[in-house]
């Protein structure tokens, strides 16, 4: 997968997602990002802080509760010329823009014949902790895989997310940015010059022959610390990353549970047509008739979100109950229990909201 040259320097996940952005900015004077808080104090858990000191108020502004005419206005700008970054504090909120996202900004360019273009950035907030409840903690990015015009990407590390950032920006299609709020202050590798992660290629976060995991959003941090839980029975797992979800990069999966005869999807949502069963009946597609294997799917519960921690603990996966499920898909059904593993990200996570 493409990548900036090599360096040593860390960054959280929200200062790379700052530091893209900046620097498209800078680069490009059409470039403006709006939405509810993105000028406050806090800036957006720290990913629009002080932009409208830098570049005006013209180009970094807060706007009223209205995801429809504000979804508008962002069209609208495309249309013009203009590449407007759209932020949306939840994910649940894009519900009340469907009709723009899907009916006008995914077909125009298709509609008018590659004669116009509406590169817009929509960024989603999806997450958990401290009693979001049913209708601000959920991820609808199957809902926008299924609608052709429209790219979705899911970055889980720092590197990605500046990338991505970059890459959305610059294309000349709608892209739904997904962003999970328990990766906000992770730290990883970002290099400082500005570089474009490559829309539909999977990351191969770890080798293994014996089970493929493949993880969206922020359950890649919890399949990796599955993995090592499952190093200590001798199960080596290959965790992959899609790091996009349209387009998807079925060709890195599909190679690697051909060796592995086992997959695990563990997803950031639902797993009813979810992104989970897209990939696992792409799965079937490509590799019936040539190799068997066995698959699970792991996501939420099959209710809406709670809003009490013990209760959380149990809707969404866990690298507990990754590394349980890897397990039985290896060796079945047995007596092993992984060890406890804390989410640190999580029990640190201190808001704003």
């Amino acid at each position: 997968m493409s990548s900036a040259p090599k360096s040593d320097r860390s960054l959280t996940y929200a200062e790379a997602l700052y530091e893209g952005t900046r620097q498209e900015m800078e680069r490009d004077p059409g470039v403006f990002v709006f939405g509810l808080g993105v000028d406050d104090a806090r800036g957006m858990y720290g990913t629009t802080l002080d932009l409208q000191n830098v570049f005006g108020a013209d180009r970094n502004f807060d706007t009223p509760l209205s995801e429809d005419a504000m979804t508008g206005v962002a069209i609208g700008a495309a249309l013009a010329g203009m590449r407007p970054i759209h932020v949306h504090q939840r994910m649940d909120f894009l519900l009340l823009c469907m009709n723009q996202l899907v009916n006008m900004a995914a077909k125009s360019s298709y509609m008018f014949a590659g004669a116009v273009n509406v590169p817009i950035v929509v960024r989603a907030i999806i997450g958990r902790s401290w009693g979001q409840g049913a209708q601000h903690s959920q991820a609808f990015h199957s809902y926008f895989m299924h609608v052709p015009g429209l790219k979705v990407v899911a970055p889980s590390t720092p590197h990605d997310a500046k990338g991505c950032m970059i890459a959305a920006i610059r294309d000349n299609n709608p892209v739904i940015f997904m962003e999970h709020r328990m990766l906000y202050q992770n730290r990883g590798i970002v290099p400082e010059e500005p570089f474009a992660v490559t829309f539909g290629q999977a990351r191969r976060l770890t080798e293994g022959d014996d089970v493929t995991i493949v993880a969206v959003s922020h359950m890649v941090v919890e399949a990796l610390r599955a993995k090592h839980l499952l190093d200590e029975v001798g199960i080596k797992a290959e965790v992959i990353d899609p790091v996009t979800l349209a387009p998807l990069d079925m060709d890195t999966i599909a190679e690697s549970v051909g060796r592995t005869g086992r997959v695990l999807v563990v997803d950031n949502s639902w797993t009813m047509c979810g992104a989970s069963s897209e990939i696992v009946a792409q799965l079937v597609e490509r590799l019936q008739g040539s190799r068997s294997f066995r698959t699970a799917r792991l996501g939420y519960a099959p209710t809406p979100c709670p809003t009490t921690k013990p209760l959380e603990n149990l809707f969404y996966p866990t690298a507990m109950s990754i590394a349980q499920t890897a397990y039985e898909l290896v060796k079945g059904k047995g007596d092993w229990t992984p060890a406890a593993v804390e989410a640190k990200e999580i029990a640190e996570f201190r808001g704003p909201f």
